[in-house]
């Protein structure tokens, strides 16, 4: 058995980094484990800004991101400079996370390879290959390749069962955004952007709102829109925050619909630490994003999610997180219903924590050793904690 194992990290985008940052600063924790950071940049300001939040500094960077870029070209570009970084390092492993090109692309290199893939973040399922497009098939196509999936929940575990992945390549872990959560939030933190350290976050019902899947772009975001523009003019207390994607089809609709009305910020993208911050002073969140359905239950936050579909259906199932579409009508009632129902609002904000305890990275750098022999004990299974 060798002394020590090369596990090399390949990512690409913020959510990902956000995500894999626990478990990097964990697997550096090990003296049995020898890491490598690689980064496509995907996404290039986005993930240099989680960079320098947890002080990561990667060993590779391709920085593949361009103008325009095409889902072809990420894919492309990603294959041909891993292949080179994985004729020169060889690791033992190679760790990818969740559902983006990057992470396909870095699971298809390692397995040209021959070189064994972990995928944190596996066994999420929609079944429906277009939706959210490409990352249903990204996810699936890169659980096909993987040889350890670390499921952040048992709903994951049993989609990855179903698919006849054995048992004892399958660990449940919770999810590392618990983990990542839990190092950067806290009531006494301070905004750097002054209008959002102007709020009276006491007072105000603050509705963080964000949007940019691609099935949502046009009409379907119009739709929201027009229903948020309706619920601000009923509610003088209410106020809306809206970190508006750089996407120019995004922003259009959104000047167009919310530009110059009162109480709705438009703001550009925040970074992770003060987003995270704002979601925990906020009183509810509409998003059509898949992790801050996994962050804001955590935060007791209730999410009105504006999609038809999620493959993160544990906090739909608890009752902390509901589907509502884009249709405007619905969009306007659900929010209506928050706002008008204490007890709803208080159901859906204390239901439960079902995706962490922030150990999930503990727990995958605990299963590496194990798959390779350094221990002979299991990592404790993650079970979410109830709130009472």
């Amino acid at each position: 058995m060798k002394e020590k194992i090369k596990v090399m990290t390949v990512f690409g985008t913020r959510p990902e980094a956000i995500k894999m940052a626990p478990v990097i600063l964990e697997l550096a924790k090990s003296d049995k484990i020898d890491p490598v950071i690689a980064v496509t940049a995907q996404h290039r300001e986005m993930l240099d800004q989680v960079l320098q939040l947890f002080n990561i500094k990667p060993d590779y960077d391709l920085n593949i991101m361009a103008a325009g870029q095409t889902l072809f070209d990420i894919t492309t570009k990603a294959m041909q400079g891993l292949d080179k970084i994985l004729t020169k390092e060889n690791p033992d492993m190679v760790l990818v996370h969740g559902d983006t090109t990057t992470t396909f692309a870095g699971a298809l290199a390692a397995y040209y390879h021959e070189t064994a893939v972990g995928h944190v973040e596996a066994g999420l399922r929609t079944n429906n290959k277009y939706s959210p497009f490409p990352e249903e098939m990204n996810r699936k196509l890169t659980g096909a390749l993987a040889d350890l999936h670390f499921a952040p929940t048992q709903v994951s575990h049993e989609n990855l069962r179903k698919e006849n992945v054995p048992e004892k390549n399958i660990f449940v872990t919770g999810n590392t955004v618990i983990d990542a959560l839990h190092r950067i939030v806290g009531d006494e933190y301070k905004f750097s952007n002054e209008m959002l350290h102007g709020i009276d976050y006491a007072n105000r019902r603050i509705i963080l709102v964000t949007t940019h899947r691609r099935e949502n772009l046009g009409e379907p975001m119009r739709h929201v829109y027009k229903a948020m523009k309706e619920i601000v003019a009923e509610y003088p207390d209410v106020e809306v925050v809206f970190p508006v994607h750089k996407n120019p089809k995004v922003r259009e609709v959104v000047n167009e619909e919310l530009g110059g009305l009162e109480r709705v910020h438009l703001i550009d993208p925040l970074d992770y630490e003060p987003f995270a911050n704002l979601m925990h002073r906020s009183y509810l969140i509409m998003t059509d994003s898949g992790g801050i359905q996994e962050e804001a239950p955590s935060l007791g936050k209730p999410v009105l999610v504006l999609r038809d579909t999620t493959e993160r259906p544990e906090a739909v199932d608890a009752g902390t997180v509901k589907l509502i579409g884009t249709e405007k009508k619905r969009v306007y009632n659900e929010v209506k219903y928050l706002l008008d129902d204490k007890a709803e609002y208080m159901r859906m904000a204390s239901t439960c924590n079902p995706y962490g305890d922030g150990k999930a990275a503990k727990r995958i750098v605990e299963a590496i050793l194990y798959y390779y022999g350094f221990t002979d004990v299991l990592p404790p299974v993650f079970s979410p904690s109830v709130k009472k």
